[in-house]
């Protein structure tokens, strides 16, 4: 956690993240470059609004930088940020419908959860949600860990849209047609596709972009190319979506100095760097995907609010453990 010690020098600012490294690392590049001004990081793959609370008043954090609605809500419900209301410029450049009504914490990015299909043995280029419990497809699915916060935001919209009793039938019929255990990531998902362990997946679409364009483990351009990505739900609801997002610090010291790291993340200059390097669908009115992401086909987002997701977050969780989830098929 270089720089962390003098979290109170003028030119820094330290950021608490939920999201990876180097997804963020361009656009903390292009802010320092900007500015002049360092950006710390501390990454974290779980425990972060406990951490801010143990470190009190003394916290170095200055910027929370997330991904997931509902981990957005537990930051402003676990008392460790601060509002930011009357900022005309981060107003202006992120829409309302992103913006928590009391200024305590902003949308930057929204991605799909979408179906990863095999070229080679899935003919289909539409499906639902809803059917992937079909048995048609028993022993042909992969997913990651249905704790994960990316399912388990997918499968609160179910509950938002079909209720709980739904649901879990749902997840009972989605678990007994995985090819396996859940595992991995997204992108091994994909990986198991070319593999042929499974013909269809879940997954987030921005992963696809950065499997396509990753020179450092080209492997993962194969396993791109073995994928179609299949937008569920086009002909109805939409597809499910989530967020990444911004937050203020409760206690950061360097307030004025996070206030313009989070300033940058809403501009045009953040919201092209979302689009090409990072493959994700900028919030920005105007602000188009990149070329890669656009050519995986035109996603029509659910419209089910945010917020409706998160309240449910709690009961999906439960239902996921409720099933079984991740005790895989039942032989």
């Amino acid at each position: 956690m270089a720089g962390f010690s003098s979290a109170f020098a003028a030119g820094e600012v330290n950021i608490y993240s939920y999201r990876q490294p180097e997804l963020i690392q361009p656009l903390l590049d292009a802010f320092t470059k900007q500015t002049g001004i360092e950006a710390n990081v501390l990454f974290l793959d779980r425990g972060l609004v406990e951490r801010i609370k143990a470190e009190g008043a003394n916290s170095p954090a200055d910027v929370i930088l997330t991904v997931d609605i509902a981990r957005l809500m537990e930051a402003k419900e676990g008392g460790v940020v601060q509002p930011v209301t009357d900022n005309a410029t981060i107003n202006k450049d992120i829409p309302a419908s992103f913006r928590d009504p009391d200024g305590d914490w902003f949308g930057l990015t929204t991605r799909g959860r979408v179906v990863y299909a095999s070229r080679e043995r899935v003919g289909q280029n539409d499906i639902t949600y809803e059917e992937l419990a079909d048995p048609k497809w028993k022993g042909k699915i992969c997913i990651r860990d249905g704790q994960h916060a990316y399912n388990v935001a997918l499968f609160a919209s179910m509950v938002a849209h079909h209720g709980a009793e739904y649901t879990e039938k749902w997840l009972t019929g989605l678990k007994n047609n995985l090819a396996r255990k859940p595992d991995g990531n997204d992108r091994s998902q994909a990986k198991s596709i070319m593999a042929g362990e499974c013909d269809i997946a879940l997954g987030n679409t921005y992963y696809v972009g950065l499997m396509m364009t990753n020179d450092r483990a080209p492997e993962e351009k194969e396993w791109a190319k073995a994928i179609k990505v299949l937008f569920p739900n086009a002909a109805d609801r939409g597809t499910h979506v989530n967020i990444s997002g911004m937050a203020l610090a409760k206690n950061a010291p360097n307030k004025q100095n996070a206030l313009k790291l989070m300033e940058f993340l809403a501009s045009g200059d953040a919201q092209k760097i979302y689009a090409e390097q990072v493959f994700e669908y900028p919030v920005m009115p105007g602000a188009e995907p990149s070329d890669i992401v656009k050519s995986f086909g035109q996603i029509k987002p659910d419209t089910l609010p945010l917020i409706d997701i998160a309240k449910n977050r709690k009961i999906a969780s439960e239902l996921v453990d409720k099933v079984g989830f991740n005790e895989g098929p039942s032989m």
